[in-house]
């Protein structure tokens, strides 16, 4: 039996080894590890792998699918960029309005929106574009005011159209301009552009033509509200001294003869191009016309963006959805190549200015008024007039004090220190010029949010029936 067992003990020792598996173990592998035998990963892993892949195979899905849309909208459109145009001819091309979203410090947050969803199937169809920005909330209604303005004196003979410099044997003439505008459109980059547009063309087409000067109207304002003029200090002057009388003491304060001689007040011997303007313009061509003119076809283009803590889910979401993005900026950008329009639609009821409060929600004014609507509720908390008036009081606050130590310093009555003689303080002259540039952006902010806050209306007049279009979807051809 001890034979036996001698013999049966090398057969149980030997085992089959692969060629791979003798092969790493000759590379020095340690057996342990080829003896291993896969298994399943803990709980923990598990739930790891499986929250991470679902997250970054959305997000690939995601991007692909905003590639394909992409794509598919530049196909469609791609052959118009092939037809030859004459040596005279030029491309089609639109403007693109984008507005300050109310609270956000970038301004430039709309027109990035169409540069990255409108514009590659504009330029798939070779369509030349203007992108028009405000810096400031109520900037673009200012521009065009002015443009509209600066159009109907040119219609009224009152100044002649703009030409270069240079003449050009093949320069267009007015009525060639004005063609290819209507030719081209106006892009229109979320509600708040909207409202400032039709607040332009309002007050353009309702207000007097006359040029006005807006900075020179609040420096003359701001000079006469005393904030610059010298406290009164009671001073005793004896009839007389030693026997003899004292010259009379002038009643005229100091600061009343520094405003006259003050840069921002300074006295011109010709007058100024808003005063020329003014009296030139006779009082039967100042009135508003009772029709107006056919204006550029207007694209709408849905615009939401999200500030704030309260708003980071929006954009979670909107970071993993940026297909809809795609989807929308390709379809307006499609509609405006096509050129299929449809009359403005015009509101149902024409809400006044006085009507609505701010803390009133937003209301309907039906038709193509209330484009975008929902997206005034994301407008809550971005501004509110108390901060102006907060920056404003602390500036007012601290301006006494900068302008007795700028008086001071001029007329010599002390000596600087150390800390004024390494950095000068502002002068009285330029404390009036700094003044007026925080007023004119305070006035205007406040100005820009009467025109956007929520449930504001937007501007409405009748004569714009006729005058305003819209680009609609094409129609598609499964009806032939």
């Amino acid at each position: 039996m001890s034979s036996q067992n001698v013999d049966s003990a090398p057969k149980t020792s030997q085992v089959q080894k692969s060629g791979v598996r003798a092969a790493f173990e000759y590379t020095g592998i340690p057996p342990s590890w080829l003896d291993k035998r896969p298994r399943l990963p803990s709980r923990n892993w598990l739930i790891f792998l499986s929250v991470t892949t679902s997250i970054v195979a959305y997000y690939a899905y995601d991007r692909r699918e905003c590639g394909r849309i992409r794509a598919d909208y530049s196909s469609r459109v791609e052959h118009l960029a092939k037809d030859p145009l004459g040596t005279t001819d030029l491309p089609r091309k639109v403007i693109v309005y984008g507005a300050k979203w109310p609270g956000d410090e970038d301004h430039d947050k709309s027109l990035r929106f169409f540069r990255k969803y409108v514009k590659p199937i504009l330029v798939a169809a070779a369509v030349d574009y203007e992108m028009v920005s405000g810096r400031r909330s109520g900037d673009l209604t200012n521009r065009i005011v002015d443009e509209i303005r600066t159009r109907r004196r040119i219609d009224a003979g009152l100044e002649p159209p703009s030409q270069s410099p240079m003449p050009l044997p093949n320069q267009p003439t007015l009525e060639q301009k004005r063609k290819r505008e209507l030719e081209g459109g106006i892009v229109l980059v979320g509600r708040h552009t909207l409202k400032e547009f039709m607040s332009g063309l309002k007050c353009g087409w309702t207000e007097s033509m006359d040029r006005v000067d807006r900075e020179d109207m609040l420096a003359q304002e701001l000079a006469s509200d005393g904030r610059f003029d010298e406290p009164e200090e009671p001073v005793i002057y004896p009839e007389e001294v030693d026997g003899e009388p004292l010259p009379t003491h002038s009643r005229l304060l100091p600061s009343q003869n520094a405003a006259l001689l003050s840069p921002l007040r300074m006295p011109s011997s010709s007058p100024s191009k808003s005063t020329r303007s003014i009296s030139n313009v006779p009082a039967h061509l100042d009135t508003p016309p009772s029709t107006i003119p056919a204006l550029p076809t207007l694209l709408l283009v849905p615009f939401t963006n999200h500030i704030g803590f309260r708003q980071v889910p929006n954009m979670l979401w909107g970071f993993f959805n940026e297909r809809h993005k795609v989807r929308a900026g390709s379809e307006a950008a499609y509609s405006l190549i096509m050129g299929h329009t449809r009359p403005f639609a015009a509101p149902n009821t024409t809400v006044t200015v006085s009507e609505v409060q701010e803390s009133q929600p937003a209301e309907r004014q039906g038709g193509d008024l209330d484009f975008d609507l929902p997206a005034e509720s994301y407008y809550y908390g971005a501004y509110t007039p108390s901060e102006t008036e907060k920056a404003r009081k602390t500036y007012y606050d601290a301006l006494p004090a900068k302008l007795a130590t700028a008086r001071a310093l001029a007329r010599g009555t002390r000596a600087p220190t150390k800390e004024e003689d390494s950095h000068p303080p502002p002068t009285e002259v330029e404390l009036r010029a700094e003044r007026l540039k925080k007023e004119m952006r305070w006035r205007g902010d406040e100005a820009g949010w009467e025109i956007v806050k929520p449930g504001q209306p937007a501007q409405w007049d009748e004569r714009f029936a006729d005058a305003l279009q819209v680009f609609d979807e094409p129609r598609e051809d499964n009806d032939c």
